[in-house]
């Protein structure tokens, strides 16, 4: 029976029962298992190159490491009676290799700058792989968006009809909030992506280690350079989960548009019934749960932030064990995050919009009446102020008519006459329609159909160059991990 070999130097007794399950890492050390192997083939190479370890040892560890590597780390190592996946490993070496041999893996090292190492790989792939969910989302917003860039919609302030825009207008509001969320994804791999392997405890080793070896060997592009800094740092788990924090904040705002537009008294939108359940006592519901949950699941996130970050708050320097309490924080974030993503792609590409719904309210609300203002600024030399007292007043009155914008320009409007400056009903008919409202508002970034197609390829264009970005990053990973495996391989052979 393998036992816990960091403990029988300094330590006695076996420790059982509850105290071990309170201890243990192991739940959460499942999702850094695989990288902690690619840590010890680089750890172990780096032993042989720099001669710290004879080329016979070397050519014992790498075998059994490799097996690790190919056929997977076996349930015996997440053993309760082992206080984390490291040590579980290491005991599993021993046993196959012994001890001569398997209990030199370690030197030059500790388990601080050791799951330091392995949360930095596995969580630079988990970024990854969210930001290639983040340009999904995107891409999926820009389709639906060249479909409607003429589909009128009121636009809402105060949840109140405020001006007319379009559908594609609207998605694109979206679109810039998530490329924001992968730009602050993207500067954040930059200092996830730092090794702290080498570190030791925290006071580096006297062993004549290398660092920058192991380091490009597991494909990162430099050091975190103090050792103390390097073991009990979480800065950058902190950052991820805030970032994540803030994407789920953009998700659940659109699942709350999403919910909303899809009620019956709104009828915007109807989702997939895939994405919906009923009830179980009315049979007519169809419920957006999918998209309730999600919104639910921004919550989750937020959470795992603020107990990750009140979990360092107060730790001295360096590296302490509360640190294994935020890890646990950082992978539930990650997976809401990862499922929430994957799911708002389908929901969204699956939902069936009603243009002609929305053209019907896109006017309501005296919608126009900011471009009725404006217009008798421009066309009749009012000052704005004076335009939109005018103009107020004759909606508080309940219509827009010439009569009544004469009378309320009369009350407001120092005695000015509309009629006398040419004002005709048909110049505020045209004015007030939502189509002329919406072209010519084409500044960049505003709704006029010239407007969003102008927007729609200079987002085509940089959702391209994403995903470019991504690609350099997954192969310079795959590149790094081939070439640690083959120079392992070849020590062996």
């Amino acid at each position: 029976m393998r036992t816990d070999r960091v403990r029988l130097g300094r330590l006695s007794g076996e420790r059982k029962g509850e105290i071990m399950t309170f201890l243990s890492s192991m739940h959460a050390d499942r999702c850094i298992a695989d990288a902690d192997v690619l840590v010890d083939l680089a750890h172990v190479l780096m032993l042989d190159n720099q001669k710290i370890i004879d080329r016979e040892i070397t050519r014992k560890l790498l075998p059994a490491l490799l097996k690790l590597f190919d056929e997977g780390v076996p349930d015996e190592v997440f053993d309760d009676r082992f206080e984390d996946v490291h040590a579980g490993i290491e005991a599993f070496l021993i046993e196959s290799v012994g001890v001569d041999a398997g209990g030199r893996m370690h030197m030059g090292r500790s388990r601080n700058d050791e799951v330091a190492t392995c949360i930095r790989i596995r969580l630079r792939e988990e970024l990854l792989g969210q930001m290639s969910a983040l340009l999904r989302v995107r891409e999926v917003l820009v389709t639906i968006a060249g479909l409607h860039t003429g589909t009128a919609m009121p636009g809402f302030t105060h949840m109140q009809h405020a001006q007319p825009t379009t559908l594609a207008h609207y998605l694109l509001s979206y679109e810039g909030a998530f490329s924001r969320d992968f730009d602050r994804l993207r500067d954040a791999y930059v200092r996830v992506n730092r090794s702290p392997l080498g570190s030791a405890a925290f006071a580096s080793t006297g062993y004549p280690v290398n660092r920058e070896f192991t380091a490009a060997l597991l494909g990162f592009d430099g050091l975190v350079i103090n050792s103390m800094d390097a073991v009990a740092a979480r800065d950058f788990a902190l950052e991820i989960l805030a970032d994540f924090s803030i994407l789920m904040a953009t998700v659940s705002r659109l699942c709350e548009d999403l919910i909303f537009w899809s009620t019956s008294f709104v009828k915007f939108v109807s989702l997939d019934d895939a994405f919906c359940s009923t009830s179980s006592i009315m049979p007519q519901k169809k419920n957006p749960d999918t998209a309730e949950i999600m919104r639910a699941k921004s919550g989750s996130v937020f959470g795992a932030f603020a107990g990750a970050i009140m979990t360092v708050k107060g730790l001295p320097m360096s590296y302490n064990r509360d640190l294994q309490e935020l890890t646990p924080h950082l992978w539930r974030g990650t997976r809401d995050v990862t499922v929430s993503l994957r799911l708002l792609t389908d929901m969204l590409s699956s939902a069936t919009f009603d243009p002609e719904r929305m053209k019907e309210e896109a006017g309501k609300g005296f919608s126009t009446a900011t471009e009725l203002a404006d217009t008798l600024v421009r066309n009749y030399g009012l000052p704005f102020r004076t335009a939109h007292n005018i103009v107020g007043r004759a909606v508080q009155k309940g219509n827009l008519s010439l009569a009544t914008l004469e009378e309320s320009a009369q009350e407001v409007g120092g005695g000015i006459s509309l009629l006398k400056k040419g004002l005709t009903q048909k110049n505020i008919d045209d004015v007030l329609d939502v189509n002329f409202s919406i072209s010519v508002r084409g500044a960049p970034g505003g709704p006029a159909p010239s407007s969003v197609k102008i927007a729609l390829e200079d987002t085509k264009k940089q959702i391209g160059k994403d995903s470019a970005y991504i690609d350099h990053r997954v192969v310079k990973l795959k590149n790094a991990n081939e070439e640690l495996i083959k120079k392992a391989r070849e020590l062996v052979a």
